[in-house]
């Protein structure tokens, strides 16, 4: 039981750090104050935040790290990384020291690279302790990347401190105190264990568990969050916060001890048991044999029943179905990837989905106070924080109702992405608050979902072994899109900024705007874009829903 139970302390470990390293999400939290101590335009403040979505494009660094260094090596490089990139911005920002424009691109670069360092720390960690359950580990411990925004603003009012350039403080120190409380479990890492149904069984329960724990948290921290305003109210929330984030240490050790043994009958499991184990994961030498007679029944049925949907189809069906994928699970090659149609209507799916969202949030302070609105600022970005890891945590949903419903993840991804043009829509229409909330917490769930959703996609159409090179090529949109996007918000803002006030010259040279008219070309013009995404995903699901159909036909014979 100790063995097994030390594999949870690791899961735990990476919850931890995803909930205190989830730095890029409070950028709008103190843009407008690193904007004005610069005093530079939009544009220039948009590059910043391009800067930091530019670490995702090194993050096959960390990768390399993993191969030469120990994991606790590669966690304290990253807490380094973010101590100085963070750091030295909460130095200029309070005007200790000054540096040129172009060091502090760099600083946000190598801040952002923190952020890529950790998450692929946490990926490694639940690969290798959970093989069997890839996907549910994956999704919980991704999620909690949505709540920092939340935690390190109850910190700062439990600081009773109003000061915005605080959270740049946060972001330096508490991932660096978080890299020595998991120290332990990191370095006493336990030796992969043989998985029997029964293990697996016992594992998907625990999740169950801690699926429903991690709701409860989110849920706590989005419903007291509004009462946190108070210093001591705040310290009492965030005792509360810190006492549920324990509580993933001690509930999957509660779940699997005798005493519970009673619910591990199989009547309890019908939704546990999710076939998706023996395909896309594996689960021992048995369900491996099954897996490589699916695959060869799976390519004679495919190859039977092509001819016959292509003859059926017109032209357009045709092109759909060009190089249509087979068969789940099959390893691509970086060549085999470039060349397959899947892959780059996936990148464009996430290109014009996922990554716009994340643009979004990164201008939610100009936003905000373009609008009116500046003194919900740090709301706003707790709102897009929690949403984003309900739509995380939502991203498990597929592999525990996948006993019960059958339908492709890449169908679920489609869907997710419906929400995002209607919220460009609606932001477009009013700039009222309420529609600004109603927007900030659709777009959070639409783009939360899609983050923590692509790297199961990934594995699953493009093969697991390869996840880790394929995913980090499918996030190079990221970084391309953030600049896109960004530098077109930067350019309509910059263009009806009233450079004509009597103000300051610096003030002037900053380029306030205020009004809609500051936003809503841009809002248009992402309404557009997200709905290309979402074409784009829907046509990635009718391409591949055939494989998980026949993925769900087999396994359930």
């Amino acid at each position: 039981m100790f063995v097994g139970s030390r594999k949870w302390v690791v899961l735990a470990a990476t919850i931890w750090i995803q909930a205190f390293t989830g730095t890029n999400f409070d950028f709008s939290s103190y843009s407008s104050e690193l904007k004005s101590v610069l005093q530079i335009s939009q544009l220039q403040l948009n590059y910043l935040s391009v800067a930091s979505d530019m670490g995702k494009a090194f993050g096959w660094c960390s990768g390399v790290s993993l191969l030469y260094f120990p994991l606790w090596v590669v966690v304290f490089m990253a807490a380094f990384l973010g101590l100085l990139g963070y750091g030295f911005q909460w130095l200029l920002i309070n005007q200790l020291i000054s540096f040129p424009y172009f060091l502090v691109f760099l600083l946000c670069l190598v801040a952002g690279c923190s952020i890529c360092w950790f998450n692929t720390i946490c990926y490694v960690l639940c690969l290798k302790h959970f093989p069997s359950n890839r996907s549910l580990a994956l999704s919980l411990s991704i999620s909690f990347n949505g709540v920092t925004a939340a935690l390190y603003t109850l910190i700062a009012n439990a600081i009773a401190s109003s000061d915005d350039t605080l959270y740049l403080l946060l972001n330096a120190v508490v991932p660096l105190l978080i890299a020595v409380v998991v120290l332990f479990p990191i370095l006493q890492q336990p030796q992969p264990q043989p998985n029997s149904a029964d293990m697996i069984r016992r594992d998907s329960l625990a999740f169950l568990c801690l699926n429903i724990l991690a709701l409860v948290t989110g849920l706590y921290l989005l419903i007291l969050y509004s009462l946190s305003s108070n210093t001591t109210i705040a310290r009492v929330i965030l005792v509360g916060a810190g006492f549920l984030l324990l509580l993933f240490l001690f509930l999957p050790v509660i779940v699997n001890s005798r005493e519970w043994s009673c619910l591990n009958s199989a009547a309890f499991y019908p939704i546990l048991n999710s076939r998706f184990n023996l395909i896309n994961l594996g689960g021992g030498g048995d369900d491996d044999h099954l897996h490589k007679e699916l695959i060869e029944n799976e390519d004679n049925y495919l190859k039977g029943s092509s001819a016959d949907i292509v003859r059926e189809k017109c032209c357009f069906h045709n092109v759909l179905l060009k190089d249509q994928l087979k068969v789940l699970g099959e390893e691509h090659s970086t060549k085999m990837l470039m060349h397959s149609w899947d892959f780059w209507i996936y990148y464009m799916a996430y290109f014009c989905g996922g990554t716009i969202g994340l643009v979004y949030s990164n201008n939610l302070g100009q936003i905000s106070q373009s609008l009116g609105h500046n003194s919900q600022t740090n709301s706003l970005v707790t709102l897009y924080s929690t949403c984003s890891f309900f739509g995380r945590l939502l991203a498990a949903a597929p592999d525990f109702l996948n006993g019960k419903i059958h339908f492709a993840r890449t169908g679920w991804f489609a869907a997710a992405l419906v929400p995002m043009p209607i919220a460009f829509i609606l932001l477009a229409l009013t700039g009222s608050i309420e529609a600004l909330h109603i927007s900030t917490s659709l777009i959070g769930l639409s783009s939360g979902f899609i983050f923590a959703a692509a790297v199961s996609i990934t594995s699953e159409l493009f093969g697991p072994n390869s996840v880790g090179v394929n995913h980090n090529i499918l996030i190079t949109n990221i970084p391309i899109g953030s600049c896109l996007y960004g530098l077109l918000a930067a350019l309509v803002y910059d263009s009806n900024a009233d450079s004509s006030s009597p103000e300051s010259i610096w003030l002037r040279k900053m380029t306030m705007c205020m009004g809609r008219k500051c936003y809503l070309e841009t809002f248009l013009w992402w309404n557009c874009i997200s709905t290309v995404g979402m074409v784009s995903s829907f046509v990635l699901y009718f391409r591949t829903r055939h494989a998980y159909d026949d993925k769900f036909g087999r396994n359930t014979n």
